[in-house]
């Protein structure tokens, strides 16, 4: 017999860390041809972190993302990055690189207000152009003056920025402290449908909010998203590392053995939805969201079982044996 269930689950999570340290550091070089070069130290495993910092650095120069070059091709040549966990990499990196690509265009305005007549302040870059706030109509082309203070100026136009948030440590009174640089929330609901004659359980939909702070690309959040959930449905139903636990006999190992969700695991009908509620810290208000979505969907599967067979499994992943030997304590 088949049965049908929705469960519900939600989260909140940290990005970062506050015991000392993790740090992020970057370079931006304005070339004379008008085009910028990103040094960072972050490592993209996937997730898109190479698009999204040089999407930081073309918004703050003002120039298409096309014309920014981001490297970090070893550790010998970049600069410092404590890691790519914590879902840290879009704030704390990204952080060191608006700083870094502030500091580059402040050496670009201070040669360009001479031939703008005007106080670099007083300056804004966008579309390709430097100009007067007060007065857009006057403006020279950020190649132009790239290029000018390069070249004929003597400027050399790089920036620096470095992210590290300030030690929080615990009173020792109450405990208290403030371990995170921000706090991401996140609701998800699952559809499952449990063959309750062979233990199968198949997620047949899932609905996801997840917190962004700012989604500096929307598409690599969905796709962040709709990948963790994917990730997080193998960890409720398929990899199981000790499968006689505790004893250690019968691990897997190989992929014939350790069994992870396919395209066939894919469910029929998903949805991400992207909640913007910016952190006051962060990037245009980036929040980390990385780790986070793989870890809603095994409570949120677990609930959606139990609402469809009135078993509570408390074990995962739920495999068939697992779940029909939970049924079997159910009293006919």
């Amino acid at each position: 017999m088949k049965k049908r269930g929705t469960g519900i689950a939600v989260a909140q999570y940290p990005t970062g860390l506050a015991g000392g340290g993790d740090v992020s550091q970057a370079f931006v070089k304005v070339n004379p041809d008008g085009t910028a070069d990103l040094f960072i130290g972050s490592v993209d495993v996937g997730q898109g972190s190479r698009t999204v910092l040089g999407q930081m650095a073309a918004e703050e120069l003002g120039i298409p993302f096309e014309k920014v070059r981001v490297h970090n091709q070893g550790s010998d040549t970049s600069p410092i990055c404590f890691g790519t966990f914590a879902s840290r990499v879009t704030y704390a990196a990204g952080n060191a690189v608006v700083e870094a690509a502030r500091e580059a265009k402040s050496v670009l305005f201070e040669a360009a207000a001479p031939a703008l007549q005007a106080k670099p302040e007083d300056l804004e870059v966008s579309g390709g152009k430097i100009f007067l706030r007060e007065d857009p109509s006057r403006s020279i082309g950020f190649r132009d003056i790239a290029n000018m203070a390069n070249v004929f100026m003597k400027k050399m136009v790089m920036g620096q920025g470095l992210f590290a948030r300030d030690h929080s440590p615990m009173d020792p009174e109450t405990g208290a402290c403030d371990p995170f640089c921000t706090m991401a929330w996140a609701a998800q609901l699952v559809e499952v449908e449990v063959d309750t004659d062979t233990g199968e359980v198949e997620v047949l939909r899932m609905v996801s909010a997840f917190d962004a702070g700012g989604a500096i690309n929307p598409t690599l959040v969905e796709g962040q998203i709709e990948g963790g959930s994917v990730m997080g449905i193998g960890a409720a139903l398929m990899e199981d590392l000790y499968p006689l636990y505790p004893a250690p006999e019968g691990q897997p190992t190989n992929l014939n053995t350790y069994v992870i969700p396919t395209a066939v695991d894919i469910p029929a009908k998903m949805e991400s939805v992207i909640v913007e509620c910016p952190s006051t810290a962060g990037p245009y208000g980036a929040k980390g969201i990385g780790e986070m979505t793989a870890n809603v969907p095994a409570p949120a599967i677990v609930s959606a079982i139990h609402d469809a067979v009135g078993v509570w499994v408390d074990e995962i992943p739920v495999t068939p044996e697992r779940l029909l030997r939970a049924l079997e304590k159910v009293p006919s």
